[in-house]
């Protein structure tokens, strides 16, 4: 499937998101005292933002709209979509682990663009929300078999989120992936973790 070439489509980050804490601004998943993934893991290009960072970006970059997004050497923007920075910070004040896991020719730009991306209304750098990071050209496979020996989890508390169906062979080794088509938003997350635990048979309280 071909991308489109725009950089910053209407649900591209451009203001901060609302005060976390409000119920409507989180995953329904994260508050229903049902099971969660101890690890949440992320493609990043047109999962996380909607760009090719090695194709799309051309360094040097710099921060603008108080590095709420960034800006290439020829003045294209780019930030993440509009629901993510609300997602990762959820996350965070759930205490679960989050990873990404990318495939990009460009991982230095790419992680580049994690430290001047800041999330709102924190106001840290994305950067500083991932617990995992393994960026680099070849099989995705081979990034959660990494993610699996510096975390120790079973790779069955791992949940992924990504947009190219070639990628759920990460399934072979347990993983659950959760395929999304415009970006992560908060019903995606909803969707990928209820079947995280239909597949796991974890869809009632535990004590």
């Amino acid at each position: 499937m071909v991308k489109k070439s725009a950089v910053e489509p209407p649900n591209a980050a451009g203001r901060p998101p609302a005060i976390l804490g409000e119920k409507a601004n989180l995953p329904e998943t994260f508050t229903d005292g049902l099971p969660l993934p101890k690890l949440l893991v992320f493609d990043l290009d047109y999962t996380l933002w909607p760009f090719w960072v090695d194709t799309h970006v051309s360094p040097p970059l710099k921060t603008k709209e108080g590095n709420s997004k960034v800006v290439d050497r020829w003045g294209e923007s780019f930030a993440f979509y509009t629901e993510v920075p609300q997602i990762l910070q959820a996350a965070r004040s759930k205490s679960l682990l989050i990873g990404a896991a990318s495939r990009t020719q460009a991982p230095d730009l790419a992680r580049d663009m994690l430290k001047l991306l800041h999330l709102f209304p924190a106001n840290k750098k994305a950067l500083d929300y991932f617990d995992y990071l393994q960026i680099f050209p070849g099989s995705k496979t081979t990034h959660f078999q990494r993610i699996q020996k510096q975390s120790g989890l079973d790779y069955r508390e791992m949940l992924f989120f990504d947009d190219e169906a070639r990628n759920r062979n990460v399934e072979t080794l347990g993983v659950i992936m959760c395929l999304v088509r415009d970006g992560v938003t908060r019903a995606e997350v909803d969707r990928g973790i209820r079947e995280w635990r239909r597949r796991n048979g974890r869809e009632t309280k535990e004590t």
